[in-house]
């Protein structure tokens, strides 16, 4: 049996050239090795981890996009929500006529008239509104029923006041106090009603308004 010598002196008697290939078996042999254990399971990992992450940041960029629309929807959506309430503020879709008449006790009461009786009439049905006439009799100097007026066209529900009427004038102390009389016109939006309705619902004729809100002479 060779020992350690005869294939040491084996080896040496090989030329450079035969080393040289000896040499370039091992280097691929290790080189394979390498490649199947080590290299192409990392490769794999790393196109894997690469096709993970790229598929992360396109999900990412569609979240993105999609958050970014949800707020754009959900402004526009708080907006229209917010036209469609004062909307409904200024042209209720009912008759509304105790917030009618609250509103126009609210504006007695800044002018400072006294407002003495209310008659509802009958509504007015037009094309997409309907008009809901009411007669008021007031007691005050001229300037305070020139103030009411003011006050009924800064309330936020739309009124009209029309046909004023002045009348008996009485000196008491340093004011002349007057009758006044005049046709105040809410409107709403026409909805949908039984067949057969006919009259809105609307308060009796001197039956005291619900409690006005204390009103101030500043803005809405």
């Amino acid at each position: 049996m060779a020992g350690p010598t005869q294939q040491q002196s084996t080896l040496a008697k090989l030329n450079t050239p035969a080393k040289i290939g000896i040499g370039g078996v091992f280097v691929v042999l290790i080189g394979l090795v390498y490649w199947v254990v080590f290299y192409s399971d990392i490769s794999a990992k790393i196109t894997t981890a690469t096709a993970a992450r790229n598929k992360s940041k396109g999900d990412l960029a569609v979240a993105e996009q999609e958050r970014t629309t949800y707020f754009a929807d959900k402004e526009d959506l708080n907006a229209r929500q917010q036209r469609q309430k004062d909307l409904n503020k200024a042209l209720p879709s009912d008759t509304e006529a105790a917030g009618f008449l609250s509103s126009l006790q609210q504006a007695a009461n800044v002018s400072g008239v006294e407002l003495k009786t209310w008659t509802p009439e009958d509504e007015k049905v037009e094309s997409f509104y309907a008009k809901f006439p009411m007669k008021l009799e007031m007691r005050g100097r001229f300037h305070q029923v020139a103030k009411f007026a003011y006050e009924v066209g800064r309330v936020e529900r739309i009124i009209n006041v029309e046909n004023i009427e002045l009348s008996d004038p009485k000196v008491e102390g340093d004011e002349v106090m007057m009758q006044a009389k005049c046709r105040a016109t809410t409107f709403h939006t026409i909805k949908a009603q039984p067949a057969g309705s006919g009259r809105a619902a609307a308060l009796p004729p001197g039956q005291a308004p619900p409690p006005a809100p204390a009103a101030s002479a500043g803005g809405k």
